[in-house]
């Protein structure tokens, strides 16, 4: 007789505390409470979860962490907007957990990026403009200083990103950023004129935006992400190696330095 082999788990009952968070969470993303909305005293919640105080203040804690509830000047309950930061950092850590690879995420950052600068062409307020001026002016002061020049990088493209006017391709990018910005600084550190090259592409881009000519912030795009590509294998490091293994070894070298 064969055995039967389990495969599933058993089958628990959420906690109620989870319910009233799951329930307040399906109303805020199906959009039938808005950000800012008065969300209600705790003992209105009690009275309609019908549950008792503590339930209802550990489901709002669950709320709180993830950015969908805050709390005003006057400790009432307000629907927030979730941390950006935490939903990117889920889902770099996502990534990691699926091994993927600096080709793939160099693949992907191409497309997002060629389509971020085709609406940054189109939208980018002088305001942004003069933003990214600042940056490439900060990162000429630090071209010597590859930790700060990558840094500077990533808030560049941030702008870039913030220049679109599209979320949906900021939230696209940011999981994918947070993996490939610390790997500048190596390439900063690898390639000689590393800083001055990033810096004059950064020029270019925004003059693209100044002059409202998207094939030229396209030709940019490509040639700043190749140039990148080139840097990091410069360095001797396997575009097709895991990310972990690259961050791991970035993270070694600089504890030796």
């Amino acid at each position: 007789m064969s055995q039967v082999i389990d495969r599933f788990p058993r089958i628990t009952s959420m906690p109620a505390y989870e319910r009233v968070a799951e329930a307040i969470e399906q109303e805020i993303v199906s959009g039938r409470l808005r950000p800012g909305a008065a969300l209600g005293t705790e003992a209105e919640l009690v009275r309609q979860f019908g549950v008792n105080r503590s339930t209802v203040r550990e489901g709002i804690r669950l709320l709180e962490q993830g950015g969908l509830i805050r709390r005003d000047a006057s400790r009432r309950l307000i629907v927030g907007l979730p941390h950006y930061e935490r939903l990117a950092s889920r889902m770099s850590r996502a990534l990691v957990l699926h091994q993927v690879t600096f080709r793939e995420l160099w693949e992907a950052a191409m497309a997002l990026s060629l389509a971020t600068i085709e609406l940054s062409i189109d939208r980018a307020t002088p305001q942004l403009i003069e933003a990214l001026e600042r940056n490439i002016a900060a990162t000429e002061a630090a071209r010597h200083d590859p930790q700060r020049v990558g840094e500077l990088d990533g808030e560049f493209h941030m702008a870039l990103e913030e220049a679109s006017g599209n979320r949906v391709l900021k939230l696209a990018r940011e999981p994918s950023n947070m993996l490939i910005y610390p790997v500048t600084e190596l390439v900063v550190r690898d390639v000689a004129q590393g800083a001055e090259r990033l810096i004059h592409a950064h020029r270019m881009l925004v003059l693209a935006l100044k002059e409202r000519d998207a094939d030229l912030g396209r030709l940019w795009t490509r040639r700043h992400l190749n140039d990148w590509r080139k840097g990091f294998e410069l360095g001797g490091r396997d575009f097709d190696q895991p990310v972990d293994s690259v961050l791991l070894d970035a993270r070694r070298q600089k504890v030796g330095e």
